[in-house]
């Protein structure tokens, strides 16, 4: 008989069933835990992006799990339409779709899952650098972005009234702004 103070037998984790799948993400559970997965990406990017006169490009767009106007960095998938795709080709493409701007270079700054008690999902913060204008962006179609490009020295106040309107402010902002302090 096992002494009440001897810890549980150590059991190998059990494989992912999955229990519900859409269109674009699964559902799964394994050893009690249960999360969502995407189906078609290999990874998930947020661009951090100064233009040359010192504003932030962000996006905002209504999003129907929160019900709500959220704030955000220019982000998307990789590998959801091209396998193998490389977040700095996956970071171009989005920061043109959503925003317009095309970057010279990016570089990684950071990687981490956003709500890792939910989801699987890892994002890339990436530093575009030489950012210039080339379009209108706005995204793809069903998008529906709104872009804005707001100056760094009242960035703060800008997002605070945004937020008094009703918009949430995704986190990755916050993350952004510190690494741009640091630059």
């Amino acid at each position: 008989m096992a002494d009440s103070a001897d810890p549980p037998p150590i059991t190998a984790p059990t494989a992912p069933v999955v229990i519900g799948e859409g269109r674009f993400l699964r559902l799964v559970r394994a050893d009690g835990w249960e999360w969502a997965e995407r189906r078609r990406a290999s990874g998930v990017v947020a661009i951090v992006a100064v233009t040359a006169a010192g504003e932030l490009l962000l996006t905002e767009q209504r999003r129907r799990a929160v019900g709500a106007p959220v704030i955000d960095l220019p982000a998307g998938l990789a590998g959801d339409e091209v396998d193998g795709e490389a977040l700095a080709t996956a970071a171009g493409r989005e920061l043109t779709e959503e925003v317009g701007y095309d970057a010279a270079s990016f570089s990684r700054l950071a990687a981490g899952p956003p709500s890792p008690g939910m989801s699987s999902e890892v994002v890339t913060l990436m530093r575009a650098h030489g950012v210039r204008r080339v379009a209108g962006g706005g995204g793809v179609a069903g998008e529906d972005i709104t872009v804005h490009t707001v100056p760094l020295a009242g960035i703060r106040g800008w997002l605070a009234e945004r937020e008094a309107s009703g918009a949430l402010i995704d986190l990755k902002v916050w993350a952004a702004l510190a690494f741009v302090a640091d630059r």
